[in-house]
């Protein structure tokens, strides 16, 4: 089996694979969920910090009718755009300022919003505590971020069962971190045992449509719920768990943070490290999921408590993501060879901090892979040369042992021995490289950072596809002219189809992005390049090996 063949069998089987899990992610049948039966903790009843009891502030705090609307507060910073609504203090829509719709370059992305029912909420368990279905009344106070302030402050206020509470959020220059902070104070006669929570919504759809291929196949496309922990590190909430009610992660831990993910963005719920908190994740009667942090709470009368976290709600850089948090850079997800693609992106961030631009610092990628493995591919040209040779001594094998395949395999492999050729010769090397074109795949579809970034003229987002399908027909191009130096199958009907195959696989990349078939394209180019040079010294020592 020559590398052509390898390599091209390589992409059907990944493509085929990757087609049939995204077919089946969407088709896969989903059981009905039954209503669970929940209640909520008890006035002068201990909150104990567990699962169970978690589970049992789900009731309260679920999905409910509509409600008579708030006020829209908005509030501008240098990076989002926030509106937060007093019925319930509750986060329903953040804009960011430097990341263009997925659909409309002409407009802001919009990551919390309203089209997927997505909302970040608070309040205190419980029928009486003042939650995201109460009316709180907004402090006045600045709504932009003025010239030289490094941060602003919005104050809600609201009161429900005894207990009086201050809902602040805390918005940062440069930052998409939003400091959230409950000040609590029993004003009751009796002891008081809740629950702060923290909880995301969503509708469980993904963001945007940007009809690819390469995002069908990619496990980038995941949006659900994430939790982390120090101890069971990071564990992915997927819908189709929820659906069946059998969310598999950690329900209570002393550390770490809750996250909805989707392509390219996240939103967190931080919560400092060494205090109590439970995770629920679940699916509601009304078709929504939630994911929320709950906070034991014990008040005794006349006593004062403040919850603090922080929502960091922004794009997956993952320098922002360091700084956020331990561990919330792993919501950006390379799969399974994780462990290769971040050493690849990190490369590449430094390549792109020399030139400037995200195309250059793919096309020196690629450039520095090549030389790193160009001993294996040279040894795989050279086998491919020695065959390429013999090719014709070959097909004469064929034509005399025709009707006994096991002369004609006998014959063949005296060929080999007598030439000194290993006819897998050419696999190994590439089986080699095979990881790490894999794990660049998944770094060009996940990185954040190739979103909207322009190359050269007609390429503006190497995230999406060519407009005019240039590098696509390069890249067809390259693929025949790989194919063509490659040597012939003896088998005519081998032969037949391998002179067919790059045309049917070149359809792949008219749906990739444009960033992945420029890394595929240069590949190509430097492999004929170097499949060339070799070719020539062989055919220049052809008269040597004629003798033989």
């Amino acid at each position: 089996m020559d590398t052509q063949r390898l390599v091209l069998l390589f992409i059907f089987g990944f493509s085929v694979l990757m087609l049939w899990e995204a077919w089946e992610r969407d088709h896969r049948p989903k059981p009905p969920v039954a209503p669970a039966v929940q209640t909520a903790p008890q006035q002068g009843k201990a909150a104990p910090a567990s699962s169970s009891a978690a589970s049992s502030t789900a009731g309260p705090i679920a999905a409910s009718g509509p409600a008579e609307p708030g006020e829209t507060i908005r509030i501008a910073t240098d990076l989002v755009i926030a509106e937060i609504d007093t019925r319930g203090g509750t986060l329903k829509r953040l804009e960011l300022l430097r990341h263009k719709d997925s659909n409309d370059p002409e407009k802001n992305f919009v990551l919390i919003s309203p089209a997927h029912q997505y909302e970040a909420q608070s309040g205190l368990a419980g029928e009486g505590g003042p939650n995201h279905r109460s009316l709180w009344k907004a402090e006045a106070g600045a709504r932009t971020l003025a010239q030289g302030s490094d941060s602003i402050e919005l104050r809600l206020t609201a009161q429900g069962n005894g207990i009086e509470v201050q809902k602040v959020y805390t918005f940062h220059r440069n930052s998409y971190v939003v400091d959230i902070a409950m000040q609590m104070r029993n004003g009751g006669g009796a002891p008081v045992n809740t629950y702060a929570y923290f909880q995301f919504t969503h509708d469980g759809k993904p963001e945007g449509n940007r009809n690819t291929v390469a995002e069908t196949f990619g496990a980038q496309s995941f949006t659900g719920f994430a939790v982390y922990t120090d101890e069971h590190k990071f564990q992915k909430v997927h819908p189709g768990d929820l659906d069946k009610g059998k969310p598999d992660h950690v329900k209570e831990a002393k550390d770490g943070w809750l996250a909805l993910v989707q392509h390219y963005f996240v939103a967190a719920w931080i919560e400092p490290q060494g205090a109590v908190r439970d995770y629920v994740t679940e699916k509601r009667q009304d078709g929504t999921y939630a994911g929320r942090i709950l906070v034991p709470l014990n008040l005794a009368p006349g006593a004062a408590t403040e919850v603090k976290v922080e929502l960091y709600a922004g794009p997956q850089e993952k320098r922002r993501l360091e700084a956020a948090a331990p561990g919330l850079d792993l919501v950006v997800d390379y799969g399974w060879l994780a462990i290769i693609a971040w050493p690849l992106f990190w490369l590449l961030e430094h390549l792109h901090a020399l030139t400037g631009n995200w195309g250059v610092a793919i096309i020196l990628l690629t450039v520095l892979i090549k030389l790193i493995f160009f001993p294996l591919s040279a040894a795989s040209y050279k086998s491919m040369a020695k065959m390429k040779l013999v090719t014709p001594r070959l097909t004469k094998i064929r034509e005399m042992y025709g009707n006994d395949r096991q002369k004609m395999n006998q014959a063949m492999m005296e060929l080999y021995k007598t030439e000194k050729i290993n006819p897998l010769g050419g696999c190994f090397p590439i089986l080699v490289q095979i990881p790490v074109f894999i794990a660049l795949y998944w770094v060009l579809l996940a990185a954040i950072e190739l979103r909207h970034a322009p190359f050269i003229l007609w390429i503006k987002d190497l995230a999406a596809l060519d407009p005019y399908f240039i590098l696509p027909i390069l890249m067809t191009v390259t693929m025949v002219l790989q194919t063509r130096m490659n040597p012939t199958p003896p088998d005519p009907v081998q032969a037949k189809v391998m002179q067919f195959m790059p045309f049917v696989f070149s359809i792949f990349f008219f749906f990739f992005p444009a960033g992945l078939v420029l890394y595929w394209l240069v590949n190509n180019i430097i492999s004929i390049l170097q499949q060339w040079q070799i070719q020539r010294l062989f055919d220049r020592d052809k008269p040597a090996h004629a003798k033989r």
